[in-house]
């Protein structure tokens, strides 16, 4: 392979990074980026989804997409054509990338409250129908309608699909490791997690049951990678019985290094071909899980790992359980 491709030399076969060295102050940067996150996610306390922009999934109402063909989407005049309708709250935007559908149309999806004293079948209708006068020809590719009540219900079970992943991945880490390695574990998945809602908030992406199932996929990925760390972490707590555990967990970080970096660099490769050409609700699951992959990867280094060292972990006897100052681990 180097011969084809020089560069490939540059890459270091082993790498001796001090990374527990630096733990004190990624984490407290963590602890900064998780506040800021939950503050943005939840203001304005008074909003059904707080800093977030929920889509028809939670917020309830209705959702048509479009396509034209040969001349590109006009948003204005469907924005004009809603307002003159008298259509409430209409957002409309578009999720075309030239040449990305081979059949040649551009595409586009509004999404809108319900007439007043008119059902959300009926608005849907006449929508369609204003849209078609006012634009010409029109495909209408989907159409969707969601009541208040059963938006209330998605928004509730989406939470708790959340946190019983969360749970679920604190038993298993329990029983495979120790209560140690499962609450480093859970504090990782909540900094994940925290950060990715931030995400959300701060691009404006719309938050739908399609960004809680790209949260979903980051806490699986984010577990995953900090099970690698675990696994060698415990396999050479075995293997050096007198090793600091700072410089333990170091050399476990160094060991899984190549395979985490050779795994995240190939997820995001698939993932940002799918975020510049997806369009329409896969943009926001490709971004979030993009980012996911990263924040996943920076927790299992500077927060799942380092976390042992607040709590100490068992090497020998049962009381051979040790706390180490953040920071000092390292330190010859």
């Amino acid at each position: 392979m180097s011969r084809f491709w020089p560069l490939i030399k540059l890459l270091p076969i082993k790498t001796n990074f001090r990374f527990v060295r630096y733990a004190k102050l990624f984490g407290s940067l963590s602890v900064l980026l998780v506040v800021a996150s939950v503050f943005f996610t939840i203001w304005p306390a008074d909003n059904k989804c707080g800093g977030l922009t929920c889509g028809v999934d939670f917020l309830g109402g209705n959702l048509i997409e479009m396509s034209t063909a040969p001349e590109p989407v006009d948003l204005a005049e469907i924005r004009a054509s809603l307002n003159d309708q008298g259509v409430p709250d209409a957002q409309v935007q578009s999720y075309s990338v030239p040449g990305s559908d081979p059949s040649g149309r551009f595409h586009a999806m509004a999404k809108f409250g319900n007439l007043e004293g008119v059902t959300a079948g009926e608005t849907i209708n006449r929508v369609k129908a204003g849209l078609t006068e006012d634009l010409g020809a029109v495909q209408f590719t989907r159409t969707e309608a969601v009541g208040a009540a059963v938006s209330g219900e998605l928004l509730q079970n989406g939470v708790m699909a959340l946190l019983v992943a969360i749970v679920l991945m604190l038993v298993y880490i329990w029983f495979r490791f120790e209560w140690q390695f499962g609450l480093g574990a859970v504090i990782g998945l909540f900094h994940d997690v925290i950060l990715t809602f931030g995400l959300f908030a701060l691009t404006g992406m719309e938050f739908s049951l399609t960004a809680v199932a790209s949260i979903l996929t980051v806490i699986g990925y984010s577990m995953n990678d900090t099970v690698v760390v675990y696994d060698r972490i415990r396999e050479n707590l075995r293997k050096y019985k007198k090793m600091p555990l700072g410089e333990l967990i170091d050399l476990s970080i160094n060991e899984t290094l190549s395979r985490t970096i050779m795994t995240g660099v190939t997820a995001l490769f698939a993932l940002g071909v799918l975020a510049v050409l997806g369009g329409g609700p896969l943009q926001p699951f490709a971004i979030a899980l993009i980012f996911g992959i990263v924040v996943g990867t920076y927790s299992s280094v500077y927060v799942a790992a380092p976390v042992l060292l607040l709590w100490g972990v068992k090497r020998g006897g049962p009381d051979d359980v040790k706390p180490v100052k953040l920071g000092m681990a390292s330190q010859p």
